[in-house]
């Protein structure tokens, strides 16, 4: 497994990625913004921006053997010439996710939910990369950043429709969806 890498995504006016829409999905947004910079690595300072939202890339979590392999073999790197267009989808889930058992996390995000199987369905047009908050009290949980093609727009619309419908999606309690291109 890779080294965990920090994950700063800065709000504000400076950054290679113009905000097209910002939307709060469920519970409060966040302060509308022109741009958008991702940095990866160690956690910068004076970054200057309106909003701060950081993360950890972690372990694989909730996945088995055969999807993790099947994630690696099918995953595109972020920054493809190609893929003009991204999205930040920042979640927090509720305490109520967090009181369950791995086990029965497990059992909703993918045995009943197919949170996995149906994210593989649009690899490798959709690259992504998660970021984890909780664990370091961050502003929300997840932090899951996707990069792809204008053309490929409508497969992400397609994907969010068929995650936000599940039960999974049951557990979020705020979420912001931002939409960017470069």
């Amino acid at each position: 497994m890779p080294k965990p890498v920090q994950v700063s995504l800065v709000g504000g006016d400076h950054g290679p990625w113009n905000v097209e829409s910002l939307v709060a999905v469920a519970g409060p947004g966040l302060k509308d913004v022109a741009r958008v910079d991702m940095v990866e690595g160690p956690w910068p300072f004076g970054l200057g921006g309106i909003w701060l939202l950081r993360g950890v890339t972690s372990n694989d979590r909730y996945v088995e053997r055969r999807e993790r392999d099947a994630l690696t073999a099918s995953q595109a790197p972020l920054g493809r010439p190609e893929a003009t267009a991204a999205a930040l989808i920042a979640i927090t889930k509720s305490q109520e996710w967090w009181d369950l058992a791995q086990d029965e996390r497990r059992a909703i995000l993918e045995d009943r939910s197919h949170h996995i199987a149906v994210g593989l369905e649009y690899l490798p047009a959709i690259a992504r990369r998660l970021a984890h908050g909780r664990d370091r009290q961050e502003e929300f949980d997840f932090l899951t950043w996707f990069e792809f093609a204008p053309s490929n727009a409508g497969a992400f619309d397609e994907l969010l429709a068929r995650l936000r419908a599940t039960e999974e999606w049951s557990y979020v309690e705020r979420e912001v969806e931002i939409r960017l291109a470069r």
